[in-house]
């Protein structure tokens, strides 16, 4: 199911439109509207709390957005922005869908989202705290939002367990499918905290001293994507299966659609294998 709705999600990342509805509040600069966005929920927060809740960022690089714009926009521009740009882009790729058929995926996801447990899940409950939206595409994109954020919470959670930190996990990451130049900037990090990470995992018994994972690694990785996955079963539990199935169909076109916009290399790992297609886990969120 995150396959297909995190797709939906990511527009607000991506789509033109999205970057454009956050440069009309003030927001300039891809990472201006990412870290406003996605912060919003939370109030006008200082950079420690967004460290801690994102957890694959540099602080350097949080503290760089944090809190100096709330001096652009205040959360509430921010979020209003978000939602606007979200929902333009979801209207420009799914046109050709019939209104009912949008109408019955936002109830659905609505109500998957309407189930999910907050408690130790900071964006989560964030995000299910919003006025609901009204109309179809708003609900669609909000529900989305508030269960790739739940999950999110639940994976960081379990990787919080592996004992390894935040730049520990893309590195190792990096060593089995992932672009290290790409996540390293991508998320803040400087060549020697990265370097210095690596040799930690060497110690730690996650890379060998040739930089190669090793099965304590793996097995240990694949152990926190499988706790993942149970944190995250709760909407779907209440929604039943068959609505469930019937979702996943609804969905399938929306998040074709919505991929099509998401660059073949970005962090998000939506284009790698996952445990339904060869037993590999899908890449760090």
């Amino acid at each position: 199911m995150w396959r297909h709705f995190e797709p939906v999600h990511a527009v607000t990342y991506f789509h033109p439109r999205a970057r454009a509805a956050y440069e009309a509040v003030g927001l300039r600069g891809y990472w201006r509207g990412y870290f406003a966005g996605r912060a919003a929920p939370l109030g006008a927060v200082e950079a420690a709390p967004v460290v801690a809740a994102f957890f694959g960022f540099a602080p350097s690089m949080v503290a760089r957005a944090l809190p100096s714009v709330w001096r652009l926009a205040t959360p509430q521009e921010a979020l209003r922005a978000r939602l606007t740009g979200a929902v333009q882009a979801l209207a420009e790729l799914t046109y050709e869908l019939p209104e009912g058929h949008l109408a019955e995926a936002a109830d659905l996801l609505e109500e998957a989202a309407g189930a999910v447990q907050t408690a130790g899940r900071v964006l989560g409950a964030a995000n299910a705290a919003l006025p609901a939206a009204a109309y179809p595409l708003a609900r669609l994109w909000q529900a989305a939002t508030t269960l790739r954020e739940h999950r999110g919470d639940g994976h960081v959670a379990a990787l919080v367990t592996t004992g390894l930190d935040p730049v520990e996990v893309l590195a190792w990451r990096c060593r089995v499918d992932q672009s290290r130049e790409f996540h390293r900037m991508a998320r803040g990090w400087t060549d020697e905290e990265w370097a210095a990470a690596e040799e930690r995992l060497v110690e730690k018994g996650w890379l060998t001293a040739e930089r190669a994972p090793t099965g304590h690694g793996t097995e240990a990785f694949r152990a926190a994507e499988e706790a993942t996955d149970r944190a995250a079963l709760g909407p779907w539990r209440g929604l039943g299966a068959e609505r469930t199935a019937r979702l996943r169909e609804l969905l399938e076109p929306l998040a074709a659609r919505c991929r099509a916009v998401i660059p073949p290399q970005s962090p998000i790992g939506l284009l790698a294998p996952g445990p339904d297609a060869d037993g590999s886990p899908p890449a760090a969120r």
